[in-house]
């Protein structure tokens, strides 16, 4: 099917959302309950345990026993609390990360304590729609009685609503941040939930406006998103030319090492690079994999690597989760990190097929 569309259903028994381009699946959803009581996204009171010194962190107590860490923490001491959001998910055995730069989301606009000032999306270009929008959030800020530290960013599907719906659902988000950020006082508590995916859809894929939305316990079956996930948990991804690249996860960090298939030319090689360097932001963002990642491309000239390092960056300039590339290492690898802000794919599914 042409068009975007949304899937909202169940796996693996729980509720679960994607977002398909022209019938590609393209984005995924899934409730992280059944493996964390800290999802990221989650918003908490936390206190600080213990600080580590030459990393300029520390380390926090969160709800539920659980145990985060804190990068660039000054000025902090033992025992303070304070608000922090969950900003991505924990590797096993260690902390989870955190942040103090909360986000209070909506679909129309993202309330920033720490961050004063109106922004307006700048995909929203007409001068009167902007100037419109950044009244309607001085307003709602102004009725939340906000602290002047306190602002928010106009959000590009505000365009699409009705003036009344933006203003009430910022004032509202406006409302929670000030009541949220103010309640430092006990122990480590849950003080927001992490999205749920069809309200994260609802959320986030709302501008450019889905052509259609799906719904159904057998909408994931129906319209072939099941099958694309069974194909995500291989590690082996087959592009174009019947070339193919393996994507393995270690502990220490994920490798992907691409391959020509039967075709050794030069040429073929170039183009399977290609297709890899293209294909690699949308299969990390579904597999939910992050970190370092190391890229053994298939062997061709020096010459090709501008070119295929010029197609890895435009493909990853699109993607919104942070991403550095690093580049080639003397032995011919290529290297970048990407934020750790979703949980793997392989380890929902583990979490969902258990009795």
């Amino acid at each position: 099917m042409k068009g975007r569309q949304v899937v909202l259903g169940r796996h693996w028994g729980a509720e679960a959302a994607a977002l398909m381009v022209d019938g590609r699946v393209e984005d995924l959803l899934f409730d992280l309950s059944p493996l964390t009581p800290l999802p990221p996204g989650a918003i908490c009171r936390a206190v600080v345990d213990r600080l580590v010194k030459g990393q300029g962190g520390v380390f926090v107590r969160l709800p539920e026993g659980e145990r985060g860490f804190l990068r660039d923490a000054r000025g902090l001491s033992e025992g303070q609390t304070l608000i922090v959001q969950v900003a991505g998910a924990a590797e096993d055995g260690k902390a989870i990360p955190v942040t103090q730069r909360v986000l209070f989301r909506g679909r129309a606009a993202l309330v920033t304590p720490g961050a004063p000032g109106v922004n307006v999306s700048r995909r929203i270009r007409d001068e009167g729609d902007r100037a419109r929008l950044t009244a309607l959030g001085e307003t709602a800020l102004r009725q939340a009685k906000a602290p002047e530290t306190m602002g928010l960013v106009i959000r590009s599907a505000a365009a699409l609503l009705d003036a009344d719906e933006v203003a009430g659902e910022t004032r509202q988000l406006a409302e929670l941040a000030v009541e949220v950020m103010a309640d430092t006082t006990g122990r480590p508590e849950l003080l927001v939930d992490a999205d749920l995916p069809w309200h994260g859809a609802w959320i986030d894929w709302a501008d450019p406006a889905p052509d259609s939305i799906e719904e159904g316990d057998d909408s994931f079956d129906a319209h072939g998103v099941s099958a694309a996930i069974d194909t995500l948990l291989d590690d082996e991804l087959d592009l174009p030319g019947g070339g193919f690249a393996v994507i393995e996860s270690t502990r220490a960090l994920i490798a992907v090492d691409v391959n020509t298939g039967r075709d050794t030319t030069p040429a073929a090689a170039l183009k399977v690079n290609i297709a890899l360097a293209r294909e690699l932001p949308r299969q990390l963002r579904l597999r939910g994999l992050g970190g370092q990642i190391v890229i053994d491309f298939a062997p061709s000239a020096k010459r090709d690597r501008g070119t295929i390092e010029q197609v890895l960056r435009a493909a990853f300039k699109a993607e919104g989760t942070e991403t550095t590339l690093i580049g080639w290492t003397a032995m011919g690898l290529f290297e970048l990190n990407r934020k750790r802000d979703r949980v793997p794919l392989a380890a929902i599914a583990a979490a969902g097929e258990l009795p």
